[in-house]
């Protein structure tokens, strides 16, 4: 019996037979030997899901592919949405929510019917992918079953011949399904099951307009599901409007993954995390490592940072193309790169069994999305590590993440000089030993070298040493072999002012942000951005987003007032006019910033009439900076 005997979430493993959790894994050996007390006489061991109601083809799939204990949320979900019920579903990543409404789903699917029968939505292309291919394994029992996956950055012809072949189960992001309902491509009319995953996460990436279009499009007796890791105010006011009488059904978030990775931090300015990211790489033994900034250029100037200091990293945000993530997932997988650097969405539904080590380049602001990040790692019951950078102003919020995760980190320091140079040396006398030993690289064989260096000590007179030694620098290609010592931090007790490095928001990159292209003057003005209370926005995102776009230092923004619908803040009064369009088309809570003077209308400083909003988001696939 294999440890998959628990059905997961599709957004872990892209195969969805894999189960993330050791804890769950124990549980099914436990359940898997009270079923075996309980075994008819035949030997047969009872099926958990067979008590389920589930349609007999589609447990018949289950049970050949040896599964055999239902998760908790699949045991309390799959009865409720057979039974026709509204489901509001709080339950975490990793919880085999995807296996609950997908089930359920497939058990009512009509083959003959081909049309559209059910629309699922997820925030992001990586998981709409999961979560159709998921489907898929769990239809192999069922004939003419088709499903189409419908997302930005793949194109419209491959996604509309499916729909035309007759798809009955749509699996998209809200974006691309918008634009198919647009284009009059997608009809909605048979559709019966309506299922929402991650809805939180597509509320904050700014899908909310998009997302109540399609539920004023969808039949009148429609079924929902709607699954979110968080309940705020947003989606209960979705649930109040959209959903009849939902059951709700609410699973604590597993702390498997927690509990499987080792957790610890650094505590250092900006200035030096290019720097001590290199050195953590070059002395952590991983497989494969995830490392973690804010926005999508800071993805950019680490990755640049990591090649030009030896390592095979490659960046991952929503600015790739579809096959182009598709191809640098692969690339993960296989060994081809060491390194990925990502955003939170980049990363969002990745899975890759490599990945021994997670560094938070950039300390998330909310202790959920720490969980999730480091989530990516000690899964299906493996160890991992997860280390964070932390300046000194981010102590209090890593020690909520603390509180959050039950479980303390570990602080450490910078791997010293000496420590790394004796990795560097080491490694250096493993490439040798495998040169000696004649390993195949591809090459010519070890004694056309041999002779080669024969005849030169012959005809030289030199030492075979000093020409070893020589040999070895120019396999360096002209890079150092060692590395140098950091800059030396302030002393505690030295006057530091306002150290522009220990502001949190700074840009990242190789170590800090990019300075002002303009003299900062001593005169400040009031700007308003279109984001306040409704938004659920807070100063720490305000002021990251603002730093980052503009890169501006913290220290140059003033006083911030949030009020209902929009934010009063004080920035330099000579922010140019190209900064200040970069910093509109910025967004903050899921939102574009709109930043502009107070003085230029729009809504009064004071507070009353309306924001002006400036129109409806723009539909295309989009993440949030």
């Amino acid at each position: 019996m294999t440890n998959a005997a628990v059905l997961p979430d599709s957004d872990l493993p892209l195969d969805p037979f894999l189960e993330d959790s050791a804890d769950a894994t124990d549980q099914t050996a436990t359940d898997e030997a009270d079923q075996t007390d309980q075994a008819d006489d035949d030997g047969e061991t009872p099926n958990g899901f067979a008590a389920l109601g589930l349609d007999e083809r589609v447990l018949g799939t289950l049970i050949d592919q040896g599964f055999h204990t239902p998760t908790p949320i699949q045991t309390e979900t799959i009865p409720l949405l057979l039974g026709g019920r509204d489901v509001l579903g709080l339950a975490q990543t990793g919880t085999g929510k995807t296996a609950a409404f997908a089930l359920p789903l497939l058990s009512r699917i009509d083959p003959a019917v081909r049309a559209p029968q059910a629309l699922i939505l997820t925030p992001t292309r990586e998981l709409a992918i999961q979560v159709a291919e998921a489907i898929e394994s769990f239809s192999a029992g069922l004939s003419h079953v088709h499903v189409v996956q419908l997302y930005g950055g793949a194109p419209y012809g491959p996604q509309l011949s499916a729909l035309r072949r007759g798809a009955q189960i749509v699996v998209g992001t809200p974006g691309r399904v918008a634009d198919h309902l647009d284009k009059g491509t997608l009809d909605l009319t048979d559709v019966g099951y309506f299922v929402l995953d991650e809805a939180d996460e597509m509320l904050q990436m700014g899908f909310l307009d998009e997302v109540e279009n399609i539920f004023g499009m969808l039949p009148a007796d429609r079924q929902v599901a709607l699954f979110s890791a968080t309940m705020p105010s947003a989606i209960r006011e979705v649930s109040r409007k959209h959903l009849n009488a939902p059951e709700e059904v609410s699973i604590k978030g597993k702390t498997t993954t927690v509990a499987n990775t080792r957790q610890r931090y650094v505590v250092l300015p900006e200035r030096l995390k290019a720097d001590a990211l290199a050195r953590v790489l070059q002395v952590e033994d991983f497989d494969a490592a995830l490392v973690f900034v804010r926005t999508r250029q800071n993805t950019t100037d680490v990755t640049d940072a990591l090649n030009r200091r030896g390592f095979a990293a490659v960046a991952i945000s929503g600015d790739l193309s579809q096959a182009q993530r598709e191809k640098t997932i692969a690339d993960l997988r296989s060994g081809k790169i060491d390194v990925l650097v990502a955003t939170d969405v980049a990363a969002r539904g990745l899975d890759v069994e490599r990945i021994t080590l997670v560094v938070n380049h950039d300390l998330p602001t909310d202790p959920e999305s720490y969980v999730h990040r480091i989530g990516r790692t000690g899964r299906a019951g493996r160890s991992g590590e997860a280390i964070s950078f932390v300046t000194r102003g981010q102590i209090r919020l890593l020690r909520a993440i603390e509180n959050t995760t039950r479980q303390k980190a570990e602080e450490m320091s910078v791997p010293g000089t000496e420590e790394v140079n004796d990795r560097r040396r080491a490694r250096f006398a493993e490439r040798i030993t495998s040169a000696l030993a004649g390993e195949n690289d591809g090459g010519d064989p070890l004694a056309v070298y041999r002779k080669i260096v024969d005849d030169y000590v012959a005809e030289h007179d030199v030492d075979p040493v000093a020409l070893a030694a020589a040999l070895a620098k120019m396999s360096q290609g002209g890079k150092p072999l060692l590395v140098e010592e950091l800059p030396a931090p302030p002393a505690r007790g030295e006057k530091r002012g306002r150290d522009r490095d220990d502001k949190p928001g700074r840009g990242q990159g190789k170590g800090r942000a990019p300075a002002p292209s303009w003299s900062v003057g001593s005169g400040t003005d009031t700007y308003r951005i279109d984001v306040g209370h409704n938004q659920r926005v807070k100063p720490g995102a305000i002021v990251g987003a603002i730093a980052n776009e503009a890169g501006l230092d913290s220290a140059h923004i003033g006083h911030i007032d949030i009020r209902t619908d929009h934010t009063l803040v004080e920035l330099p009064a000579d922010v140019p006019g190209h900064v200040v369009k970069r910093l509109q088309k910025a967004r903050v809570a899921g939102r574009p910033m709109g930043l502009r003077r107070a003085s230029e209308g729009g809504g009064s400083s004071s507070g009353g009439g309306r924001p002006d909003r400036g129109g409806r988001p723009d539909r295309r696939e989009r993440s949030p900076r």
